[in-house]
């Protein structure tokens, strides 16, 4: 029996130090924004290429 309650009480302590530990949320809330800046990044270079490639690309083409 003694065993029964030691295994318990380590089960408690490890569920607890689980749930307050915050490096998972801290990992979560970087990758969050990370990818909030990828969005952003794809978002501008999709709405910019067409413009880029008429009016840059096809005047260095046009220049060589």
């Amino acid at each position: 029996m003694a065993r029964k309650s030691s295994v318990l009480s380590n089960a408690k302590r490890a569920a607890g130090e689980f749930l307050t530990d915050e490096r998972g949320a801290t990992a979560i809330e970087y990758a969050l924004i990370a990818t909030g800046v990828a969005a952003a990044i794809i978002s501008i270079v999709f709405g910019l290429g067409t413009s880029v490639v008429n009016n840059l690309y096809n005047k260095v083409a046009q220049a060589l």
